[in-house]
């Protein structure tokens, strides 16, 4: 499966969230989530355009590997998540299990998320708006979708993000965000 994404910054959710909402959307709570990045011992993710994250969403937890970008309009990449069992511990010994195998922690990056369901153009459709800590305020718009709807999935986020007044387009990760600011990249 593709993930089909945009992401905007953003200096106020409130117009956002009102635009959404006369779509029908359902939000979901608020909800703290980290994400755990580490850099393999063969390559070098910030190079190559991969990611590789431990996330943990309250007792929730998912490993996710996310490969390169493949268009410049979009953040659309390769993603293979496989859920985790519940619980800190098992988050941790996850990280240790990458660490022992010569994966490199590289840093954390922390939001606070609210995400919102809806469709649009025939696509179930998630806008996250995260509040990053130390990077700032960001939507992000995306669907999932198999490669052969990849072009109708890019239309269909790239038309809802014109749709919604989102101009200001980013396309560095967090993670790369976060490093850059701390003077790591």
């Amino acid at each position: 499966m593709l993930e089909v994404e945009v992401k905007f910054a953003v200096a106020d959710f409130a117009p956002l969230e009102a635009a959404l909402n006369r779509w029908g959307t359902i939000w979901s709570s608020p909800r703290p989530e980290a994400d755990h990045y580490f850099n393999a011992p063969d390559r070098d993710f910030a190079r190559t355009d991969e990611a590789l994250r431990v996330r943990s969403v309250g007792k929730s937890n998912c490993v996710t590997y996310k490969g390169p970008k493949i268009d410049r309009a979009t953040k659309t990449r390769l993603e293979i998540e496989v859920p985790l069992a519940d619980g800190e511990s098992t988050a941790a010994d996850f990280r240790r299990l990458l660490t022992h195998l010569g994966y490199r922690p590289v840093a954390v990056v922390r939001k606070a998320r609210r995400a919102a369901r809806f469709e649009r153009a025939g696509f179930a459709m998630q806008a996250c708006l995260d509040d990053v800590e130390g990077v700032g305020r960001y939507a992000e718009l995306e669907v999932v979708a198999e490669e052969s709807r990849y072009e109708a999935a890019k239309a269909a986020v790239l038309a809802a993000a014109a749709e919604l007044g989102l101009t200001e387009q980013e396309r560095r990760s967090y993670l790369q965000m976060l490093l850059e600011k701390q003077g790591g990249q």
